[in-house]
């Protein structure tokens, strides 16, 4: 697990912000909450992960290059196989969901199982994203 050193010497458990295409849209509208979350990152304090999916999905033509590229350079873009689509299908036959509805989130969630550290999922697909994450990961509105 990754970790980082605290003020007092000891280490403590990374924090990844995984963002669905709503909370990576109000980042690239620049909303202050999310750019706030985008700044810790910057910092050195956080990460902030997505899938290819999500970019795609987030795309508004009214948004600058410059724009996506700067919110771009603040977070990684998880790689998306052949082994994370199996993942993401397993998921929604367990959870009973099917559909173009819930495949993105799907993936998403595979993404967010596969970080370390405290996880957070930044959506507004509050519902179903908590049907397709363990527990462990906190899943908040946007």
């Amino acid at each position: 697990m990754k970790k980082r050193a605290s003020a007092y010497g000891k280490s403590r458990p990374l924090r990844v912000f995984v963002l669905d295409c709503e909370a990576l849209s109000l980042a690239v509208r620049g909303d202050r909450e999310m750019i706030a979350w985008l700044d810790l990152a910057a910092r050195g304090e956080a990460e902030v992960v997505t899938s290819p999916m999500t970019l795609v999905e987030a795309y508004d033509g009214r948004t600058t290059e410059q724009r996506w590229d700067w919110v771009l350079s603040r977070l990684q873009v998880a790689g998306i196989g052949k082994d994370e689509a199996r993942q993401a299908r397993r998921l929604l036959a367990d959870t009973k969901l099917h559909g173009h509805k819930y495949a993105i989130d799907a993936v998403l969630a595979v993404v967010a199982r596969q970080q370390k550290g405290q996880v957070t999922v930044f959506t507004s697909d509050v519902d179903d994203l908590e049907k397709l994450v363990p527990d462990t990961i906190v899943v908040k509105k946007v």
